[in-house]
């Protein structure tokens, strides 16, 4: 297991844990802490006993309270650009993970925080939790993927008003437009984003990984090619031996006993 500086990886049984530890800067993402972030999720594809991620912040303050400002202050277009480039390789390596990622957004998620956790398969939130793209308020725009992953979340028109106007919601209202799927008490986020991990685990890791994957790609495909993905995705289960498992453990009403083969 590699060893981090900004960054805690904790595996609890098939659940893999990555808690963002930058507390007194309230998480905020720098450069080193996005290379760490990229490394950590690939660790986690490439655990074998991995079978969910789940991502929050540390303390109880903020998930990732945004970029950070302080290394990007004096940065010229170049630099910018990199950092940029750093931000979308983590978005990347969540979109082709092979294993699904629940954000559990704890606290403040603003500009960086917002679009990590967007990139992440869903969300569940803290009642305390706040989410914006304040990067308007800087004379920038998100630099992350914001522009892109906030429409397809919520409908381009009130991702739009978010991002020109830079205001901050709350996680009810986060909840109303579609941006997180859960809103629960802070002290039991972490429990609740486990619950629903476990529930994932439990299933075919295959089949999860397959369905992720179409998922995913039916934001971009058209309807018939989606529906190609999805038959071929299908049928190259049926070669797996989770598959006979489920079914043969269906047919007679016992649990499946899924090995990821």
């Amino acid at each position: 297991m590699a060893s981090y500086e900004n960054l805690r990886y904790e595996v609890d049984g098939f659940i893999a844990t990555i808690t963002i530890a930058r507390e007194k800067a309230l998480n905020a993402l720098n450069r080193h802490t996005l290379n760490e972030l990229t490394w950590a999720l690939r660790e986690a594809d490439g655990d074998a006993r991995v079978r969910a991620v789940i991502l929050t912040g540390a303390g109880d303050k903020a998930f990732v309270a945004g970029a950070d400002i302080s290394e990007m202050v004096e940065q010229g277009a170049t630099e910018a650009r990199g950092f940029a480039q750093a931000g979308r390789a983590v978005g990347d390596v969540l979109e082709n993970l092979s294993k699904p990622v629940i954000a559990a957004v704890n606290g403040f998620a603003l500009g960086g925080g917002t679009e990590l956790a967007l990139a992440c398969d869903f969300i569940y939130a803290s009642d305390r939790a706040k989410f914006g793209q304040p990067e308007v308020n800087l004379g920038v725009i998100p630099g992350f993927g914001g522009t892109q992953r906030l429409p397809r979340r919520v409908g381009l028109a009130r991702a739009t008003e978010l991002i020109l106007t830079g205001d901050i919601i709350g996680a009810d209202e986060a909840l109303r437009i579609g941006l997180v799927n859960k809103v629960v008490p802070a002290a039991e986020l972490l429990a609740e984003a486990k619950k629903c991990a476990e529930k994932i685990a439990s299933k075919g890791p295959l089949a999860v990984a397959y369905a992720r994957r179409a998922l995913r790609k039916s934001v971009e495909l058209t309807l018939s090619a989606g529906n190609d993905l999805e038959g071929e995705l299908f049928a190259l289960l049926f070669a797996t031996q989770d598959q006979k498992e489920g079914m043969k453990a269906f047919l007679a009403k016992r649990p499946a006993k899924f090995e990821g083969k």
